[in-house]
C-alpha cells in the first residue's frame, strides 16, 4: 500500500508541474503574439492625416484688399500668374 500511495503522489506532482509549465508557456506565447500583432498593426496603419493648412484671415477692410490686389498684379506682371489665375484670385479677394 505505501508503494501505491507513493506512485499516486508522484503522478500528482508530475501532472501538476506539467500543467503549471504548460500554462506559463501558453501565457508567454500569447504575449509574444500580441506584441507581434501590435507591431504589424503599427507598421501597416495608414499615416495620420495632415491637418489642413490654416486659412488666411478674411480681409475685412478695403486697405488689405487693395494690398492683396497689388501683390496679385505684381505676380501677374512677373509672369508667375496667368491671366486666368489672376482673374480667379481677384474675384476671390473681391468676393470675400
Amino acid at each position: 500500500m505505501p508503494g501505491l500511495l507513493r506512485g499516486v503522489a508522484r503522478t500528482a506532482v508530475v501532472a501538476g508541474t506539467a500543467t503549471a509549465v504548460s500554462n506559463r508557456v501558453s501565457r508567454r506565447q500569447a504575449g509574444r503574439w500580441a506584441q507581434q500583432e501590435s507591431a504589424q498593426t503599427e507598421r501597416y496603419a495608414p499615416p495620420p492625416a495632415e491637418p489642413p493648412p490654416p486659412a488666411a484671415p478674411p480681409a475685412t477692410d478695403m486697405s488689405s484688399k487693395i494690398e492683396q490686389l497689388k501683390e496679385l498684379g505684381e505676380l501677374k506682371e512677373q509672369g508667375i500668374l496667368t491671366e486666368e489665375e489672376f482673374a480667379a484670385q481677384k474675384s476671390k479677394i473681391l468676393g470675400s
